[in-house]
């Protein structure tokens, strides 16, 4: 994400670190017995205890696949919604709490069967008719219709459905897309989607991944669907409605497409620009396909099915985000560098995504590193400038970046510009070859799965054949300013 406070986020990959620690957590309440012959099982956790946000996301299950159908009208508001999901049980569940705000659920099952709701806050409770097994994978289906209302963060920011004049954007970092779907909202559980958009004809409706279906209805609405193999953590999904201008072209995925470390042989590039920007946005998007090259040579093979990018007018959202696949941003954002930035992203947040929101400097510290090598490379400006003039703002130093005190300090400076400090510290430490096998190796090891703070240390000092606590202690946990860079 790049925040600018000034105003003008199939089966998931292995879980790691502390993402094993929370989705633990679920069973902590313990235990089952046999009656009859059956599972007496008990309500999976209504949270999974991440440091900033306790209550968002939900225990007892790991979600394999969202498939989400949604009729919009732009002009009341109302968005009608059917959420199929595809989940294991992680112990043996009696219910479990899908995280849901606002909007009016009008009816639910599991694996067909009418299934008990209640609602207390953003929590929805289901109680299926009877109890899962331990291991079992079952499908719940939530029927829901309202009015969207988007989130208001701690910093001040606004994220979920942002209804726009002639549609409506959704995004949802860290916890906005429970405002329009139901589910398990941590980053912890990521799943596969399909999206299913329903919108009056004329309008555009995008979303993540690649577009498998375009249909007009009987009554003269447009359905578009939208496919995402890969794994995705809720906050990066997104839809863009709109009249919007697209383009699309077929770019070239440099490496290997095949073994374990394959990428696409070649990638479908959708963009798309409102109107009033299309015309003035369009070089740059035009450059997404080179910006990937580059940075495919740089991070290693290009971890999704898709790319591209969404431009929305500006007073749509206050800042750019990195959605899976295909990346938003406000007009007056929509630059190079912020480009580059959430390009890096889908290797560095959206493949390898965090455990917890304690973990977000490993998101926001490589894809600001990812500038800094951008304009090294291609602009002739050494990192280590940018490292300096990082070192000389006081705003760099408020806290250590792997410890922000609160939700609110999540996006503040340290956890950007301190943490792209931490990599270059890193780089001069272990040396430019050393640091070139991490860049490939970290989204390699972890790709598609989540990681941990403590994960990438030991990962980096496993590369470098040697402790590193020196490094850590100084520039990644440490409080204040050091006295020299």
């Amino acid at each position: 994400m790049t925040r600018r406070r000034t105003r003008t986020g199939a089966r998931t990959g292995p879980r790691t670190g502390a993402a094993a620690a929370l989705l633990a957590l679920a069973l902590l309440a313990g235990g089952c017995t046999e009656v009859g012959g059956g599972v007496r099982g008990l309500p999976g956790a209504a949270g999974l205890r991440d440091p900033y946000f306790p209550k968002l996301g939900n225990g007892g299950y790991d979600v394999r696949h969202y498939a989400l159908s949604l009729a919009y009208d732009p002009g009341t508001g109302r968005l009608d919604g059917t959420a199929e999901i595809t989940a294991r049980a992680t112990q043996d569940l009696s219910a479990f709490n899908l995280d849901l705000a606002g909007l009016t659920v009008a009816g639910a099952t599991v694996d067909g069967a009418p299934a008990a709701h209640n609602r207390a806050g953003d929590e929805l409770t289901l109680r299926p008719r009877e109890d899962i097994r331990d291991g079992a994978e079952f499908k719940a289906t939530v029927t829901y219709t309202g009015v969207p209302e988007p989130i208001t963060d701690a910093d001040g920011s606004e994220e979920g459905w942002l209804r726009t004049d002639d549609g409506a954007v959704a995004v949802g970092e860290p916890e906005g897309s429970m405002t329009w779907f139901p589910g398990n909202h941590h980053p912890a559980d990521k799943a596969a989607y399909d999206i299913t958009l329903t919108v009056p004809a004329g309008l555009e409706a995008l979303s993540n991944g690649v577009r498998t279906d375009r249909r007009t209805e009987r009554d003269g609405r447009v359905t578009t669907v939208w496919h995402s193999a890969e794994p995705m953590a809720s906050y990066l999904a997104t839809v863009a409605i709109g009249r919007y201008e697209t383009a699309t072209e077929t770019a070239r995925a440099p490496g290997p497409t095949t073994g374990s470390d394959a990428g696409p042989a070649s990638l479908p590039v959708l963009t798309a620009a409102d109107p009033s920007v299309a015309a003035g946005s369009a070089a740059l998007r035009g450059e997404i396909p080179e910006i990937l090259a580059r940075q495919t040579e740089r991070f290693g093979p290009y971890p999704f099915s898709a790319a591209g990018a969404i431009v929305t007018e500006d007073g749509t959202l206050g800042y750019a985000l990195e959605t899976q696949t295909r990346p938003v941003f406000p007009a007056a954002s929509f630059d190079r560098t912020t480009l580059v930035h959430e390009l890096a992203h889908q290797w560095f947040g959206n493949s390898v995504t965090p455990a917890t929101w304690r973990d977000l400097w490993l998101n926001e510290g490589f894809a600001t590193y990812a500038e800094w090598l951008y304009a090294e490379e291609y602009e002739g400006v050494p990192a280590r400038t940018h490292f300096a003039r990082a070192f000389a703002q006081d705003a760099n130093w408020a806290f250590p970046p792997a410890t922000p005190p609160s939700a609110e300090n999540l996006f503040d400076p340290p956890v950007y510009q301190r943490g792209a400090m931490v990599l270059h510290k890193l780089r001069e430490t272990v040396g430019d070859a050393a640091f070139d096998e991490i860049l490939r190796g970290w989204p390699a090891k972890y790709r598609h799965a989540n990681a941990s703070t403590d994960d990438f240390t030991a990962y980096a000092e496993s590369v470098a054949g040697k402790d590193l606590d020196g490094l850590w202690d100084v520039w990644l946990y440490g409080e204040g300013k050091p006295a020299a860079p």
